[in-house]
């Protein structure tokens, strides 16, 4: 009986390892890594784009708000400040069209590690200027850590540049 009982047991063991052997092929079936890439790129550019695109009132013209924001109400949240923001009306432009442009080539995958790192020097500022938004900032970060060190992946500009290019 005992003999009976560990020739079962073994049966139950392998069928149990098969079924998540078939199921992690599923899962990895459904999460390819060129698709995980793209929705990793597509969420990190989506909450840049979103504040990008209310800066502006037409193409290079920054709206009052954007300035007002950043003379009067962000601040820099540094040891012994808080700080103004320096020449907040360049800071504003320079941010409106980086969260305009990043995001962009995020999503094409073109000059991708730029874009992800240059979302992550904005992240890093965006959290000095708002330090209890750190739950978000986090996540921008980790996006951007990780799109910086997987890269585009094949579904990209990037990757077709390279194949042609040859490098």
């Amino acid at each position: 009986m005992t003999r009976e009982w560990n020739i079962r047991s073994d049966d139950i063991a392998l069928k149990i390892r098969a079924f998540i052997g078939r199921l992690d092929g599923l899962v990895g079936a459904i999460a390819f890594p060129s698709l995980t890439q793209f929705v990793l790129r597509l969420a990190l550019a989506v909450p840049f784009w979103r504040s990008g695109i209310n800066k502006w009132d037409g193409f290079l013209q920054l709206n009052d708000v954007a300035v007002l924001l950043f003379s009067s109400e962000f601040k820099l949240h540094l040891p012994g400040g808080p700080y103004d923001f320096p020449a907040p009306a360049a800071m504003a432009f320079a941010s409106g069209v980086g969260e305009i442009l990043f995001p962009v080539l995020l999503v094409l995958g073109l000059g991708t590690r730029f874009a992800a790192l240059a979302l992550l020097g904005m992240t890093l500022v965006i959290q000095l200027t708002v330090p209890e938004g750190w739950p978000i900032h986090v996540t921008w970060a980790a996006m951007a850590l990780a799109v910086m060190a997987g890269g585009a992946g094949r579904l990209s500009l990037d990757h077709l540049i390279r194949r042609y290019a040859g490098y």
